[in-house]
């Protein structure tokens, strides 16, 4: 119950990030979201769709112990952010405090999953077995990934306002690392 009930929150936090923050601003998160995103801005390919064909041969290649779990947290991000998709221009906010508050939004989702050994992504579940591995917090391997997906979406795109997007994961990558940092807070009282 309690992986069901961080799918649903992560997913939708991911969702009204994405569809309300970033989308309408037409900057990139890093990650899947961030390659799907540059497809969607090139090619008019839903996300959904994007994140499915890129995820499922990387989850087959992965640590085959995450697939359940990152196929629920790829089935309910990917749902979740079509659903919302309602929401792309409802909120007019400058680009600054877009791509601020989008990130956060999105950086509590995915680290919330992350919390919970769910993955919304390819490179998050990437991010979530390096840290595995090396004991290095899997907000810093997101925040490196997502620098070089968001560099090659400037050079694609050849838009310098996508330089906000570093703004964007950045967000996303303090939120993950706070999130992961604390494994338990004890509050004693006497």
């Amino acid at each position: 119950m309690k992986k069901l009930v961080t799918l649903l929150f992560s997913s939708f936090c991911i969702g009204v990030g994405l569809n309300l923050f970033i989308v309408p601003i037409h900057l990139i998160n890093g990650g899947i979201f961030g390659i799907s995103l540059l497809i969607k801005y090139v090619w008019g390919i839903q996300v959904r769709h994007t994140m499915i064909m890129i995820n499922i041969p990387i989850y087959l290649l992965y640590d085959k112990s995450y697939f359940f779990n990152a196929i629920l947290g790829l089935a309910f991000t990917s749902t979740i952010i079509d659903w919302l998709t309602p929401l792309n221009g409802l909120v007019h906010l400058p680009i600054i405090t877009s791509a601020i508050i989008g990130g956060m939004t999105i950086g509590i989702g995915v680290g919330y999953m992350l919390r919970q050994h769910i993955s919304p992504g390819g490179v998050d579940l990437l991010a979530l077995l390096i840290s595995k591995t090396t004991a290095t917090n899997p907000g810093i391997i997101i925040f490196i990934i997502d620098s070089l997906i968001v560099i090659a979406g400037i050079i694609i795109l050849n838009d310098l306002k996508l330089m906000y997007s570093l703004l964007t994961i950045s967000c996303v990558g303090i939120c993950v690392f706070f999130i992961n940092s604390f494994k338990a807070i004890n509050i004693f009282i006497r």
